[in-house]
């Protein structure tokens, strides 16, 4: 795989929830909600005992379970565990769609996961960098430091980032303040996530909201998270993702507005302008790649259903 600033799969993700390796209850019940993609966690949901049980029957998940339309993501175990190497060698046989790689720390790395994805789509005649890369770009300080270059590789199709990790390893005793907000650091990170994927073409990927009982603050986050320009998060909790699937589709009043744009700027350029007056605003061309946006993704979802 080479390195340049590719557009991602277009993969619709508005939601990816966590399903804890090997547990086959959640999983069941995880199939029948409306996630866009399945994590299916082989690192923090299992104990270093049940790592090799909890690979094999994800490993025949994969191979045996209709998961329908959605994504099948596997989140590995980081590169320096001792476990990475058989996460990705044993879920190759039946590949996932993506993995979700933790404590990812710079752009060497993600190389070198390439490297070993590639060795095992040869070896079983899979497409080569039909497996692409979900990275979480935030959960070390080093990742933090080089956030800008972990999406620029090929395979890498979404960029995300974490809270939690990043504070254990910093030594925060917090990620919010009493009010709820990100301490300034974390909203930093989330930003740079943000930017980080943007500038590479790639998905931005916020992360999950951990009190899974407060609806109200989910969806305020979502609600912010969207405007800043990211277009999926991760969920914990069955009851976020309907929440979350809400707040990255553009609602009827959206698409209205998109569509009605779009001809807009048909009109104007057919009289050679580019810029104009649009309800009471001059709009010009990044008013243009926002309704194209808008309408490419409500058209990505419904192709979806």
């Amino acid at each position: 795989m080479t390195e340049s600033a590719s557009i991602g799969t277009g993969t619709v993700r508005r939601s990816s929830h966590f399903v804890p390796g090997a547990n086959e209850r959640m999983l069941e019940k995880s199939i029948a909600t409306d996630a866009d993609s399945l994590v299916l966690d082989l690192e923090d949901a299992v104990t270093p005992d049940n790592k090799d049980s909890a690979r094999t029957t994800v490993a025949g998940w994969l191979a045996d379970v209709d998961f329908g339309a959605k994504e099948r993501v596997v989140r590995i175990n980081p590169l320096d565990s001792p476990w990475c190497a058989a996460d990705i060698a044993e879920t190759m046989v039946s590949p996932p769609d993506a993995y979700l790689v933790p404590k990812v720390n710079n752009a060497a790395e993600v190389a070198q996961l390439d490297s070993m994805i590639a060795r095992w789509e040869a070896e079983h005649g899979h497409p080569s960098g039909g497996v692409v890369l979900l990275v979480l770009g935030t959960e070390t300080p080093q990742g933090l430091l080089n956030i800008g270059e972990l999406a620029r590789h090929d395979r890498v199709d979404a960029l995300s980032w974490g809270a939690e990790d990043l504070s254990a390893a910093m030594g925060s005793k917090a990620n919010r303040d009493a009010t709820g907000a990100y301490l300034p650091v974390f909203e930093y990170a989330r930003v740079m996530c943000l930017v980080g994927a943007t500038a590479w073409g790639k998905q931005p990927l916020d992360t999950v909201f951990v009190d899974f009982r407060d609806d109200d603050g989910l969806a305020a986050e979502c609600a912010t998270s969207a405007a800043m320009g990211f277009t999926g998060k991760i969920t914990i909790h069955p009851a976020q993702i309907d929440i979350v699937n809400a707040a990255f589709t553009p609602s009827d009043a959206e698409m209205a507005d998109a569509r009605e744009l779009l001809e807009a700027f048909a009109e104007a350029e057919a009289a050679g302008l580019m810029a104009f007056a649009h309800k009471g605003q001059m709009v010009d061309v990044p008013h243009l790649t926002r309704a194209r946006k808008i309408v490419a993704t409500a058209e990505a979802i419904a192709a979806r259903s």
